[in-house]
């Protein structure tokens, strides 16, 4: 997952360098496109932003990691990175706006036409909504300077926050069936999840029967880890079967 980041924010970055020195060349001042108090030129947006966009993770950072009260429940990861993307937003929109009540309007009006149909599992997916719809009324008014740099902004301040995250992991009861030799082939079994990096605690064990509770990354594929146990019984007496468990 690191890698495919990575590689999307290397190609983001070589299409915004290549785009960008068009753009400055074809930007044209439109009768009343600058709005009045807000950055118009395409230096005088990308200047704006390196300033304000970091000020604004900073301050959001602050807020979302302040100290927590002895008592208090502990707080989501998921939560915490929302509330620092949502203040960078907060201040893309805000550049966007300027002093202009035409456009705050239409911001308005935009948001409203926003419905979730489905349930969101992960608030950080919201925000990521709320940044496309930023930096697309930045480009729609023509401040390209500010979208493509809050775009770059944002895929690098995502890409680092969510670095910090937990590996996501499925839980699984695992159960090897090889006859009389289960027994003598824990080890081997054992040995075969430690090498895949899986953690696991052994549930049940007998002569004919090995039941273990595993926990396995999103990125670990259990067919591989089934064809390695199975290669252990040259006769192909064995069974194994994943029974797929919610965290308690």
């Amino acid at each position: 997952m690191v890698r495919v980041s990575v590689r999307a924010g290397l190609l983001t970055l070589v299409l915004l360098v290549c785009v960008l020195p068009g753009i400055a060349a074809a930007q044209e001042p439109l009768p009343g496109a600058g709005a009045p108090g807000g950055p118009s030129g395409l230096y005088d947006q990308v200047r704006e932003a390196l300033i304000r966009l970091p000020l604004a993770a900073l301050l959001g950072a602050a807020l979302a990691l302040r100290p927590k009260r002895r008592g208090t429940p502990k707080r989501q990861p998921a939560v915490v990175e929302t509330q620092i993307i949502l203040a960078v937003v907060g201040a893309i929109i805000m550049l966007v706006v300027g002093a202009s009540l035409a456009r705050a309007f239409g911001i308005v009006g935009v948001a409203s036409l926003i419905r979730y149909r489905s349930k969101i599992e992960d608030p950080k997916d919201a925000v990521v909504m709320l940044s496309a719809l930023g930096v697309g009324l930045a480009a729609g008014v023509g401040l390209y300077g500010l979208a493509a740099f809050s775009t770059l902004f944002l895929v690098g301040a995502l890409w680092v926050i969510e670095s910090f995250e937990p590996k996501t992991v499925k839980y699984f009861e695992l159960t090897v069936k090889a006859g009389d030799q289960t027994d003598t082939l824990r080890p081997k079994i054992e040995s075969i999840l430690r090498k895949f990096r899986l953690r696991f605690e052994l549930r049940a064990v007998s002569d004919e029967e090995a039941t273990y509770f595993v926990k396995v990354p999103l990125d670990v594929a259990t067919d591989r880890v089934t064809d390695a146990i199975l290669k252990l019984d040259p006769d192909g007496h064995a069974s194994v079967e994943w029974d797929d468990k919610k965290k308690k």
